[in-house]
């Protein structure tokens, strides 16, 4: 995992409470300027990389409430943090941003407590679904990477205590990085982390500066015996070189075959999203990542969809998906006969 050490801290009057403070003390060589709105950031005059490596944003989260999903989870939690370190050339997160570096709420007992509330008001016990046939499920990570924001201080250490001891509520998070802090939680399997994997030549390509294929599935048995109930993300699937894409997926699923244990594939399930991609985003991919278009924006597979959020992106033709749905299907039923797909599209 890379090292995160941020030269400028930008920070807004109601974050600075102890937990605020306490971060600004662990970076003492960095720059620091106060802002009035966390989301609305000065002209800092780094590129797009730069902005994600350099800096570091603390705020208080103001809009707190847990979102309806019914996929990845039951329900998606208030946001712990926004942005990432990585760069990948999909992130749906960049989009609604010029610069996006990594944001931590330091607001957390907050966050929590409007947790707690909401699952004690749920119906109880849990009418089991595919998202947990016990616990409701709250995903935690949707906006950042939680394996980076775990190390930058003790705000998201808190959440995952708050959910290994919560009866009623299990937390979930996808990664693309192999943080080995996390090793020493021991979540009792009340946190499921589920690690991002596609072909790895893909994965080089598009999920910049995060850590490497190899590497996220090697962790996978550390991490399951570490306490964590440990899932794949095959998102997103990238479609490409007529059937190379379906070669390349055979060789990956073959990889974690032989890499996993077998009491870790008796828990493993996962997920498969397939590549939506972004006007905007390929636009601005042109000037900082122009090889990735050549595998994301690819129109003669692709319709245009309008977003929730009013802005157009590309998806695979639905008729086309739909084959892809099935070819996907097939190769992990003849290859990965033990990986249950909680839901696919």
């Amino acid at each position: 995992m890379p090292e995160f050490n941020p030269s400028i801290i930008l920070y807004t009057a109601d974050a600075m409470n102890e937990r605020g403070e306490a971060v600004l003390e662990q970076y003492p060589q960095a720059e620091m300027l106060e802002v009035r709105q966390h989301n609305r950031l000065p002209e800092l005059g780094l590129n797009h990389f730069k902005v994600k490596s350099d800096v570091l944003v603390l705020g208080r989260l103001k809009t707190l409430e847990c979102k309806w999903s019914g996929r990845s989870s039951d329900y998606i939690a208030p946001s712990l943090a926004n942005g990432c370190f990585g760069g990948c050339a999909y992130c749906y997160v960049d989009r609604h941003k010029k610069v996006n570096p990594i944001t931590l709420f330091t607001n957390v007992e907050e966050i929590l407590a409007t947790i707690d509330a909401h699952v004690m008001s749920l119906p109880w016990p849990k009418e089991p679904n595919q998202t947990d046939p016990v616990y409701y499920t709250y995903d935690i990570g949707c906006n950042s990477d939680l394996s980076i924001d775990y190390s930058l201080s003790d705000g998201i250490q808190k959440v995952f205590a708050f959910f290994r001891d919560h009866p009623r509520a299990k937390a979930t998070f996808a990664t693309k990085f192999v943080n080995p802090d996390l090793l020493d939680v021991d979540p009792r399997g009340k946190v499921r982390i589920r690690f991002s994997l596609m072909p790895a030549h893909v994965s080089k390509l598009v999920d910049v500066r995060t850590d490497s294929i190899e590497k996220r599935i090697a962790a996978i048995n550390d991490f399951y015996e570490a306490g964590y109930e440990v899932h794949v993300n095959f998102s997103p699937v990238i479609v490409y070189g007529g059937k190379q894409w379906r070669d390349d997926y055979r060789a990956l699923f073959r990889q974690l075959d032989e890499a996993l244990r077998s009491e870790v594939k008796a828990q493993l399930k996962s997920e498969v999203i397939f590549l939506t991609h972004n006007q905007w985003q390929h636009q601005a991919n042109l000037a900082i990542n122009p090889k990735a278009e050549e595998l994301l924006w690819v129109p003669e597979l692709q319709e245009n969809k309008r977003s929730q959020f009013g802005g157009w992106n590309i998806r695979y033709d639905h008729q086309l998906k739909s084959k892809m749905i099935d070819i996907f299907q097939r190769l992990i039923a003849e290859e990965i006969p033990w990986c249950e797909i909680r839901y696919i599209f």
